[in-house]
This record gives structure tokens, sequence and C-alpha cells, in this order.
């Protein structure tokens, strides 16, 4: 179920409990900003998720409240992946989901990163 973007960050939120160890999760990649590691349910060939190590509930939130340092550690964090993936050549999709309307269902800023295969429309209408 879609979340407010706007509500306090849920310290019990599965990406927070997957940060502390509490639930097993596949490692892509870590440093001190960021955690990558395989989506459960795919929804290409390739999709990772990327998520900051800080307590930001949204993209909204952490471009308000985060450090220079933590915003450029996650966004070099995110390039990484992608090009650790091997996603540059032929290309790849991210996607940050934001509030009820973008359908944001953790209340933890995550970046997907989705590739592999040609992924088609953005949005069909």
């Amino acid at each position: 179920m879609p979340i407010d973007a706007t509500q306090p960050y849920d310290d019990d939120n599965i990406f927070a409990k997957i940060l502390r160890g509490e639930i097993p999760s596949t490692r892509v990649y870590e440093d001190e900003w960021a955690y990558a590691f395989e989506d459960i349910a795919p929804q290409a060939a390739v999709h990772t998720l990327v998520i900051p190590k800080g307590k930001y509930v949204s993209w909204d939130d952490f471009s308000q409240r985060a450090s220079d340092a933590e915003i450029a550690g996650f966004v070099r964090a995110v390039g990484k992946v992608a090009r650790d993936k091997g996603l540059v050549e032929p290309g790849y999709r991210l996607l940050a989901n934001l509030g009820r309307h973008g359908g944001q269902e953790v209340p933890h800023l995550h970046v997907h990163v989705f590739g592999g295969e040609p992924l088609g429309r953005m949005i069909a209408k």
C-alpha cells in the first residue's frame, strides 16, 4: 500500500531492518553512504535497489536534509552499481517512487536500478 512521504521515519521499515542485518539480503555494493542489494521480486533481468544508510523517508526528505557528502556518496553508489552490472551500454532505468501518487511502499528512500533487457515505455497511457 502506498505511503505518505511526509510521515516521520519508521525505524522498523524493512530497509532499516536490512541495514541492521535483521533481514537477509543479497548485497551487491556497500560503502559508508549506501547499501545496494537485489530485489526479491525482480521486475526486469536486473533489478537492484540502492538505499542510503541515513534515515530518509523519500527523495524529497533526502534532498532537503542530507549533507552534501551523503548526497554525493549516494548518487555515486547508484552509478557504481549500474557500471558494475554492465548497464551503461545498452542503457538502464532509475526509479524512485515518492508518496501515494508515486506508489512509494517503503518509507525509506530507495532507487530501483532496472536493466539487462529492453524496458519499453516508462508510462503507458
